[in-house]
Formats: C-alpha cells, structure tokens, sequence
C-alpha cells in the first residue's frame, strides 16, 4: 500500500509540473530504432509472431523459455519443448483469447486478459500429498502452465481425437479458464451467497483426501473444489466450459443418486438443456450403469460395515461384493483383507429411470445436486451480470471450435529453430 500512495504521489507531481508548460512534443530522447524482435535469434519468427498476436494487441508476453526467477523452487522443473510451446500458444489464441473476444468484445481482453503466459515443460508435483499442480495465478495478471511436454505434438498431418481434446482440456484449458475466473473475481468479487451453500464442509488442509463421488455428493464439481470457497467458485465456471459431456452426466448422477429435494429434478434437466447434452442418447455411459452400495472393513470385528456411500459404476462392470484395488492387514487374522465391497444396489439402462428412481427427500443431509445446482446458478448468473458473459454460450463456442480444431491444424505453422 505504502508503494501505490508514493507511485500515485510522484505522478500527481509530475502532473503538476508539466501542466504549467506549453512546449510542444518533441522527438524521444530515447533510442526508438531498438526492433521489437531481435532478428538474428533462432527463435525469431516465433518471437514475432507472438508479438503480431498477443504482444502489441493484447500487451501480453509469452515466456516460454525457462525462466528460472519466476518458477517454484520448491519443484523439480524442466523447460518447456518449443514446438509444444509454439502449439500450445496457437491454441490459446484459437480456443481462449478469439473465444472471449467474440462475446465480450475487442476491448475485454485486452482490459482484463492475463498479462503474462509462463510455460513449464514438467509437473508440478507434491511428494507430500500425491497432488499434481496444473496451473497457477499471480497477482492478477500472471498463468502458469505446467506439463507442456506431455501435450501431444504436431506435425503436418496430425490430428486430434477426442481423447486427445480431452486431455488438452483437463491438462491445459480447464487450468486457464480456472485461473482466469481467479483474476476477474479479484477484479470484481463474487457474491457471498455463493460460499455460504457449503459452508460447513470445506477442507483447506485435508481436501485430496476426497475423491470425486464423496465431493460430488457434498455439492461440488470436483475434489479441488472442496479445499476453498474461491477455488470452488472458479472450478464450478471452468467445469461448465470444459468438461465434456461424459464428466458431466457421472457428476450429475453421483450427486443425485443420494436422493433430491422436491423441484431439483426440473432443474437438472434445466441444466443439461443448458450444457446441450441429450440425456436420452442412446450408446452413452449415462444409460448403461449401475449403482453399488459400499461397506469398508472393520480389522476389529472382522466384517464389512456400510459406509452409507454410493457408488456408480457404468457398463455394470463391477460383479456382486466385488473387492476393491485397496487392501488392509488384518492383524487377527494375519493376512490382507480388501478394504471395500461393494453390493450392487441398482443397475440402470437408462438416465430417465434413474431420475424415476431417486427418491425425494426433506432432511438437511441431502446437499448434493441441490447445492451443486444452487451454487451454478450464482456463479453463471456474476458472470453474465457483472461481465455480461453467457457461461453456456462461451462452453458451446469452445466447443464447436474443438470440433473443428483438425482444419484449425492444417492452417497454422510451426517455425523451426534457425
């Protein structure tokens, strides 16, 4: 704070000498024949094409050579792969800066888009908890992005399945978005009303611990979310625009399978109208699975006793009392004993019975899909008012460009090293 009042002092003095001066302008007295991009790199047409794309529209730098001040120290880090980070950044061109300027205008990115894009070749990974950093946010202005180097490549010729835009979204544009929600809700901050949906059952310390069907029976998109009401708020908007529509129907379901409050129903159809995802398809996961009910082994008394969780398994794979990856030493009886079972409690072919099928219920436990709706409905409704953005509208855009993303391939060129 003491640094902004000085910097504000010094230019109100500034101001106030020179607004007693009637000189013309004149020529710079600095050298202005400096060339923007310095021709004789072996990285120059790359560098300048970046400068024609981000650098002078959007006042955006794209440090895709190591930079060894700016990264964790607290990881092992290798550099990024220059034709992955040439790829990546038509991408980002493509998929994220076009797709917000298209809907909010020539000027919102260049006011609110991130001002810097840092690459890293490796992951971010934590020995401590198992967890694996994507991306990172900084001061506003700043992405990071981690594990450039799996990302697969190009050459002329090359196409993309829907696996590998699967991965580019989970790995890349999930991460962007994400940390791109962070900087507009520090611009300006999200209801409040948002946090207290779940209020009682974030996990700053232990959230890794959770995995997908405990978060999404709590109320959130996925177990990040879980660890902060604002990693929360900015997973629900990423989710919307990213994640394909298989994510979406087992998230869906999960959270309903618990049970419903009266009216949640006609809103998850609502929401899957707005997410253009055809519950009715036929040949999808989401009209060919099962549900079992879990029991966790007791090393005391020797059995299996229920753990009141429900788990969802598609195509019906898992047998009756199926044992689980896990297992535990049993002391009393000297050997490993599966950790979980699991007894099938209903299969389903088809989503509508399976909405049919969950039971309606009053009592407090039931948060799931009741929260997971309560808490879209505000996050979709900040973006729209106070950024005049359609959430669903930016998903069907990003997705009809991924569609289309083989021709976006043929178009674009990758520079060799001089």
């Amino acid at each position: 704070m003491k640094k902004i009042l000085y910097i504000m002092s010094v230019s109100a003095l500034i101001l106030g000498f020179t607004s007693c001066r009637d000189d013309n302008f004149t020529e710079s007295i600095y050298d202005t024949s400096v060339k923007t991009v310095d021709p004789d790199a072996s990285t120059a047409d790359f560098d300048q094409w970046i400068y024609d794309n981000f650098t002078k529209p959007y006042n955006v730098e794209i440090q895709y050579k190591f930079n060894f001040p700016a990264s964790d120290m607290s990881f092992q880090l290798a550099p990024a792969s220059y034709d992955k980070s040439q790829l990546l950044t038509r991408f980002i061109k493509y998929l994220f800066y076009d797709v917000y300027t298209k809907y909010a205008g020539d000027d919102f990115m260049k006011q609110y888009g991130p001002r810097i894009f840092h690459f890293i070749g490796s992951s971010g990974y934590s020995p401590r908890t198992g967890t694996e950093v994507l991306g990172l946010a900084s001061g506003g202005v700043k992405i990071t992005l981690y594990n450039l180097n799996e990302m697969k490549g190009y050459a002329p010729g090359t196409t993309y399945t829907s696996g590998d835009l699967f991965v580019l979204n989970q790995k890349y544009f999930h991460t962007m978005h994400h940390e791109f929600s962070h900087i507009l809700h520090q611009t300006k901050s999200y209801p409040v009303t948002f946090g207290q949906v779940t209020s009682g059952t974030y996990d700053p310390i232990d959230w890794f611990k959770r995995d997908s069907v405990e978060s999404h029976r709590l109320g959130y998109v996925t177990h990040y979310a879980t660890s902060a009401t604002y990693e929360d708020f900015v997973e629900t908007l990423s989710c919307i625009i990213t994640d394909d529509d298989y994510r979406w129907m087992m998230r869906i379901i999960n959270a309903c399978s618990p049970g419903w409050r009266a009216g949640d129903k006609d809103q998850v159809l609502e929401l899957l109208k707005n997410l253009n995802i055809n519950p009715d398809q036929t040949g999808t996961h989401w009209n060919d699975f099962s549900l079992f009910d879990e029991s966790e082994y007791n090393t005391e008394n020797g059995t299996y006793e229920p753990t009141n969780r429900v788990v969802l398994d598609v195509h019906r794979k898992l047998p009756i009392s199926s044992t689980h990856e896990y297992e535990v030493y049993d002391l009393n009886k000297g050997k490993y004993v599966a950790q979980f079972q699991y007894t099938l409690k209903k299969s389903f072919t088809s989503f509508r019975d399976f909405l049919d099928w969950v039971p309606v219920k009053s009592d407090d436990s039931i948060a799931g899909i009741n929260s997971m709706l309560k808490k879209i409905s505000i996050a979709t409704a900040w973006h729209k008012d106070r950024w005049g953005l359609e959430t669903f509208v930016l998903r069907e855009e990003v997705r009809k460009r991924q569609n289309e993303i083989n021709d976006f391939l043929k178009e674009i060129t990758i520079y060799p090293l001089k």
